[in-house]
C-alpha cells in the first residue's frame, strides 16, 4: 500500500471522528460580536483555544495572539482595516507543521467567526444534529466545515505514520464576517507559504476567485408637502415627491445593469456583475410626500477592477459620475445632487488557472473522484490578502455557499470527508510526505 493509500484509508476508518470534531466546532457558538446589539464576550476565543489543544496535541508550533487595530494604521484605505475595532478576547491562531523542513509550503486557512443564528430554525443552531447524511447547525457551510476538514487532513497524514517534506500552516482567523480584518492582522503578522487553500464552501469546486463588494446608500433629497393638496412648481416652493425622483434613479440603474451583464462578465463566474438594490427607505407620513429617500445597493466588481489599494475605488467613482449624470439630466437633482455613502467594500482576488498550484488542486480533487470543476466565486472570501503578498490562493472547500447564513444551515457529511480526502492528497502532491 503506498502512501495515499494509507492516509485514504486512515480518513475511511475514521468518518465518525471526522464528524465528531466538526460538531463540537459547531457547538461553541463563535458568533461575531459585531451581531449583538448589546456588547456581550465572544466565543471566538473558547473555539481557537479549543483548536489549539487539539492541533498542539498533534505537534504543531501554536502562536495566538489579539489583533491590534492601531498596530494596522499602515492599511488605512486598504481592505480590512478598521480604525479602533476591538479584539479583546478574540485572538488570531498559527499552527505550524514541519517547522524548519524544506520542501513546499502550503497555508490551510479559514475564519472560525460565525453570523448569528437568527430565527426560524426547526433545529438547534448550535448542536451539529445529523439527519440523513447531513449536519445542521450554524456555521456547518459558512466554513466550520471546511476548518474541520483542513484540521483533519492534517491529522490524516500524521496518524497513518508520515511527516511532512514541506511545512503546512493552519490559521484560523476571526473576524471575517464583519469586514476581514482578522486575515489582514494574520498576513501583517508575517505568515506567508508557497500556496494556500481557503476552506471556504464551493460544495467541492475549485474557486481560484472571488468577487469584490460594495455597499453603499445613494441619499436622494426630496420637499415634503401636503400630499392631497395642489402643488405649485418646485422652484415657486412646492413639493417634490424624493419617491418619484429614486425611480427616476432606478430606471437609469437599469439601463446600467444592462450595460454591466455585457461589459462585466468572467469565464469562471456565472452571473455578471449588477448594482442590485436591496432595500428602499423612504417617507415619513400617509399625508406628506416623502422629504428624502435611500436607496440601498449591493454592487459587485471583478478582480480586474481593483484600484491602486487593491479595492473597489475605480468602481466607487464609476457609480459615483454615474449618480452625477442622472441628477444632470433632472432640474431639481441637478441643484439637489444626490449623494452615495459608501458602507462597505469587501475586497477580491484571482489566481491564475494555469499557475502550478491551481493544477495541482485540479488533479488532486479528481483523484478522489471528483470532477475536478473550476467556478469562481460571487460573493467576497477572505483570499485578498494571501493574493496581495504573492501566495497563489485557491477557495475550496464542502458545503454549498448558497446556504451560507441560512436558518437550517446544512452541509452533506459525505462533502466533509471528501474534503478532507482532497487537502490531505494536497498535502501529498504539494508539500510531499516521508515515513516518520
Amino acid at each position: 500500500m503506498n502512501q495515499e493509500q494509507r492516509v485514504m484509508e486512515w480518513i475511511e476508518n475514521h468518518q465518525d471522528e471526522i464528524i465528531h470534531f466538526l460538531q463540537q466546532l459547531i457547538q461553541i457558538p463563535s458568533v461575531n460580536p459585531w451581531f449583538f446589539e448589546e456588547p456581550a464576550p465572544s466565543k471566538e476565543k473558547d473555539l481557537q483555544h479549543f483548536l489549539a489543544g487539539k492541533l498542539e496535541g498533534l505537534g504543531a508550533n501554536i502562536e495566538m495572539w489579539e489583533p491590534v487595530a492601531d498596530e494596522l494604521k499602515q492599511y488605512e484605505g486598504m481592505a480590512g482595516y478598521y480604525p479602533g475595532r476591538d479584539f479583546t478576547g478574540r485572538p488570531n491562531l498559527a499552527a505550524t507543521f514541519g517547522k524548519g523542513t524544506e520542501g513546499k509550503s502550503l497555508l490551510l486557512f479559514g475564519h472560525i467567526d460565525v453570523v448569528m443564528a437568527g430565527s426560524k430554525w426547526t433545529v438547534d443552531p448550535f448542536e451539529g444534529k445529523v439527519i440523513d447524511g447531513k449536519m445542521y447547525g450554524r456555521g456547518t457551510v459558512d466554513m466550520k466545515g471546511g476548518v474541520a476538514a483542513m484540521i483533519m487532513a492534517v491529522e490524516a497524514i500524521l496518524r497513518s505514520g508520515f511527516k511532512l517534506k514541506g511545512p503546512v500552516v493552519v490559521g484560523t482567523v476571526v473576524d471575517e464576517e464583519a469586514g476581514g480584518m482578522g486575515a489582514l492582522d494574520f498576513i501583517h503578522h508575517g505568515y506567508r507559504a508557497d500556496a494556500c487553500i481557503l476552506t471556504e464552501p464551493t460544495s467541492l469546486t475549485i474557486a481560484p476567485l472571488c468577487r469584490g463588494i460594495l455597499w453603499g446608500k445613494i441619499k436622494i433629497q426630496g420637499r415634503s408637502g401636503h400630499i392631497e393638496m395642489p402643488q405649485a412648481d418646485w422652484q415657486d416652493g412646492g413639493a417634490v415627491d424624493a419617491i418619484k425622483k429614486a425611480r427616476y434613479i432606478l430606471e437609469h440603474l437599469d439601463r446600467l445593469n444592462e450595460q454591466w451583464a455585457v461589459n462585466k462578465t468572467h469565464p469562471y463566474l456565472a452571473i455578471p456583475c449588477q448594482v442590485h438594490v436591496a432595500q428602499l427607505n423612504a417617507g415619513e407620513y400617509p399625508t406628506s410626500f416623502a422629504n428624502e429617500a435611500e436607496i440601498v445597493f449591493n454592487a459587485q466588481y471583478l478582480p480586474s477592477e481593483r484600484d491602486e489599494k487593491l479595492v473597489g475605488g475605480n468602481v466607487k467613482k464609476e457609480l459615483t459620475d454615474f449618480l452625477r449624470e442622472v441628477a444632470e439630466s433632472d432640474p431639481w437633482l441637478r441643484e439637489h445632487m444626490p449623494e452615495i455613502e459608501w458602507l462597505v467594500d469587501a475586497d477580491c482576488a484571482e489566481t491564475d488557472v494555469s499557475h502550478p498550484f491551481v493544477q495541482t488542486c485540479v488533479q488532486s480533487l479528481k483523484a478522489i473522484g471528483e470532477e475536478g470543476k473550476i467556478e469562481g466565486l460571487g460573493f467576497h472570501t477572505d483570499m485578498g490578502w494571501p493574493v496581495n503578498v504573492g501566495i497563489p490562493t485557491v477557495n475550496f472547500g464542502p458545503g454549498d455557499p448558497s446556504l451560507a447564513h441560512h436558518s437550517d444551515e446544512f452541509t452533506p457529511l459525505d462533502e466533509v470527508i471528501q474534503a478532507v480526502k482532497m487537502i490531505a492528497k494536497m498535502i501529498v502532491d504539494w508539500c510531499e510526505i516521508e515515513e516518520a
